[in-house]
């Protein structure tokens, strides 16, 4: 991981192995069409309505901050995504912060746990949530209501969707030793708000994280 240079334009992108092939069989067969904006570089307290030069400064730090360069830690890229919201709402709907779910154990290797996201600023009535998470080779997901959730064509990804709540199941990943990686993320999305979080699920079917 890096830094880029940010007083030109540039686009910096990792490639999945079926990205590459995609784009080595051609141009017309490289489309992309899904993106998502984030923040996750903006430390918001550096806005400085004191700077001597007046509102114009306010957010020069802001401006000249350096960015990421793209790197493919799912536990850390994309943590605050952006979302379009009524610009006359006097206070921004936002998750209370979920702790990681560190599941299991080396003498319960299926283990599951719940939780229920809470929505602050939010409408009236309970919020329903979309989850995803990104690594179903670590854990899967389902509705507290017993709602299956969808898996992407290439089974990597698993989303539920309008669910209060989610049951995280962690898979047996004690007898894989060539297995590196024992943590994934849960992206959570309000339905109605647009409020997003992302809650780290740690595997510990190996004893990892004690």
């Amino acid at each position: 991981m890096g830094f880029l240079d940010n007083t030109s334009i540039t686009v910096d992108a990792v490639l999945t192995k079926k990205g590459r092939e995609k784009l080595a069989s051609g141009e017309e067969n490289f489309k992309i069409t899904h993106y998502a904006f984030a923040d996750d570089e903006i430390d918001y307290e550096l806005w400085d309505t004191s700077h001597p030069n007046g509102s114009t400064y306010y957010g020069a730090v802001l401006d000249n901050m350096p960015l990421l360069e793209a790197f493919v830690d799912e536990t850390q890229v994309m943590r605050y995504k952006l979302f379009t919201s009524d610009k006359d709402k006097a206070n921004l709907a936002f998750l209370e912060s979920i702790d990681a779910l560190t599941i299991g154990s080396t003498s319960n290797k299926n283990a599951s746990k719940s939780f229920e996201p809470t929505t602050t600023n939010g409408p009236s009535d309970p919020e329903k949530y979309s989850f995803q998470i990104l690594n179903t080779d670590i854990a899967t997901i389902k509705g507290i209501d017993g709602t299956t959730g969808e898996f992407s064509t290439d089974s990597r990804t698993q989303t539920v969707k309008g669910a209060k709540g989610i049951e995280v199941t962690i898979n047996d990943l004690s007898s894989d030793t060539s297995r590196t990686i024992f943590q994934t993320v849960v992206f959570v999305t309000g339905i109605t708000t647009g409020a997003t979080r992302v809650v780290t699920i740690k595997n510990n079917s190996k004893g990892t994280f004690e």
